[in-house]
């Protein structure tokens, strides 16, 4: 069993039905469990007025489905559906499985009746993964946020693109510089003298660069 270090502040979370939980007692297969819960995990995390997933999208995402042989997958979307927790749809592009809600009927009856265009009206179902953020690569890399340093990733948030964050505690581990400030000063570099091109490229040819420059108070 792998170790997991525990939900954070900070991912997304799925809203769940209340009704669900009443459910929980009545399923005596864990695949029909484990299924429910992956496409309403799926659904709510697909844009677009009309949300539904496919079996065959199930069946590409191979983390989920190393728990879950196929023929487990086929049999607790039997159950789903029989059980009512999930539509299941056949129209000439092939079946689809919405939720049984009201935003899951509407998106049924739009399958059935033609109204519904893949193009036009959906988007389609991708596996919503969780992105390292500031806070998680601190508690990561190097280690537990205090009230006064949620403040100051809070405050780097609002100065620095999201996409740089991972990149600057990785070069900052590279060098073993495993601190706020030194890697808040390669953000601020990147922010005033560019990011890319040649500014870049230096830095990985030259290690002493950092020493010789304004990352000098953090190298020790």
């Amino acid at each position: 069993m792998a170790d997991f270090k525990g939900f954070t502040s900070t991912e997304t979370f799925t809203q769940v039905p209340d009704s669900l939980f009443r459910l929980m007692n009545e399923m005596d297969d864990g695949s029909e469990l484990k299924v429910t819960l992956y496409v309403l995990w799926r659904i709510e995390h697909t844009q677009g007025r009309f949300r539904y997933i496919c079996q065959s999208e199930i069946e590409e995402d191979g983390e989920f489905m190393r728990g879950l042989p196929a023929a487990e997958l086929s049999a607790g979307l039997e159950k789903a559906v029989r059980r009512g927790t999930l539509l299941r749809v056949e129209n000439e592009s092939g079946g689809f499985y919405v939720l049984n809600s009201p935003r899951g009927r509407v998106t049924a009856e739009a399958l059935r009746n033609g109204q519904w265009r893949e193009s036009a009206s959906s988007t389609s179902s991708t596996p919503p993964r969780e992105r390292p953020n500031i806070y998680k690569l601190y508690e990561e890399n190097i280690g537990a946020l205090t009230p006064l340093m949620a403040d100051a990733l809070k405050d780097a948030e609002k100065d620095y693109p999201a996409e740089w964050f991972a990149e600057a505690f990785g070069e900052a581990i590279s060098r073993n510089k495993r601190n706020w400030k030194y890697i808040e000063a390669i953000l601020k570099r990147w922010k005033e003298s560019g990011r890319e091109g040649k500014n870049r490229q230096d830095a990985g040819k030259d290690p002493e660069r950092y020493s010789k420059s304004q990352f000098s108070d953090f190298l020790g």
